[in-house]
């Protein structure tokens, strides 16, 4: 079956929605995600042949809310002859954060059973992606899931350098969040309130940023994130209102903490070292220098405070 024969999760959800299209004879498949705590909602129409229209009728609205606080498949009527099967896509560890809604005009008990069997065949790939790609602790990616990550956007980086274009040329950055004094939590309140703190941490990085950016626990209080952002000063501006957020945050007995962070653009020929290795330069200046800072390693050394590091061949950070 093509629906487990993909391993990135975007291409799953076009091949679920591919394959309930065909076996339910639906006339369109959309999915509606979440992108706020607040439940506000937008739609991504993957399959059909009816237009696309991104405002959802109130009514719709109030029916995929109710899908999601529920978790349970609902129908919303469209008219005599047509209605929307709305049902729950669970992600890892956090409930529903989708709906797939399958237009279809039938209702009866059979077209349930094959859009829970799709639906539960979907559920038990996404688990084992999770399970191997995912930190236990958090739900972020895990370290080991970072080269495979970082291989496919220095691809793209390299083509994107090598073709004429008018178009913008797309930036990518790394940042190292690394959370300060966290042995100091450890060591005052113990291992199970520090857990706490990198759980609810984890949950601000995974909301404060947008859905494609990639965010890794590379163990311990150390996690990695990587951006598109159009040039540096937004990058420095999007990080410093993190940082500022993160600080005004009460954690339960700890109350409030800062983190320091450092970020660096990745270039087209750079590997995996070079760009860990800038990062966390720019990180330990942030730390040594007073800590709750964002520095980019490029401006640091343009600025005569940081000397160019000097990477020969490839260093094994892992």
């Amino acid at each position: 079956m093509e629906l487990t024969s993909e391993r990135d999760v975007n291409s799953l959800e076009i091949v679920l929605a591919k394959a309930l299209f065909d076996l339910v004879a639906s006339n369109s498949v959309v999915i509606y995600r979440i992108v706020d705590f607040d439940k506000q909602v937008f739609s991504a129409k993957l399959i059909g042949d009816s237009d696309n229209d991104d405002a959802i009728p109130q009514a719709l609205n109030g029916e995929l809310i109710e899908c999601l606080n529920s978790g349970r498949h609902r129908t919303f009527e469209m008219d005599a002859e047509h209605c929307l099967l709305l049902y729950p896509l669970m992600s890892y560890k956090s409930g529903p954060v989708a709906i797939i809604a399958v237009e279809s005009d039938r209702n009866d008990q059979q077209v349930h059973e094959i859009i829970s069997m799709l639906l539960q065949i979907y559920q038990n790939f996404i688990s084992l992606i999770n399970d191997n790609e995912r930190d236990t602790l958090t739900g972020l990616l895990n370290r080991k899931t970072f080269e495979l990550k970082i291989s496919k956007i220095l691809a793209q980086i390299q083509s994107q350098n090598l073709r004429v274009t008018d178009l913008p040329y797309q930036r990518y950055y790394l940042a190292i969040f690394d959370i300060d004094h966290f042995k100091r939590v450890n060591d005052c309140y113990g291992h199970l309130i520090g857990d706490e703190v990198l759980l609810l941490f984890s949950r601000t990085l995974s909301t404060a940023f947008r859905d494609k950016d990639m965010i890794f626990r590379f163990g311990g209080e150390e996690f990695v994130a990587v951006f598109d952002c159009p040039d540096a000063e937004q990058m420095q501006a999007v990080l410093d209102r993190f940082k500022d957020k993160v600080h005004k945050c009460e954690y339960p007995q700890v109350g409030n903490i800062s983190i320091s962070i450092g970020f660096t653009e990745i270039m087209p020929f750079d590997n995996f070292s070079q760009i860990i290795d800038r990062a966390d330069t720019a990180l330990y200046y942030s730390k040594n220098n007073g800590r709750n800072q964002v520095h980019q390693y490029e401006a640091l050394v343009g600025s005569g405070k940081l000397a160019e590091t000097k990477n020969e061949g490839e260093i094994e950070i892992f």
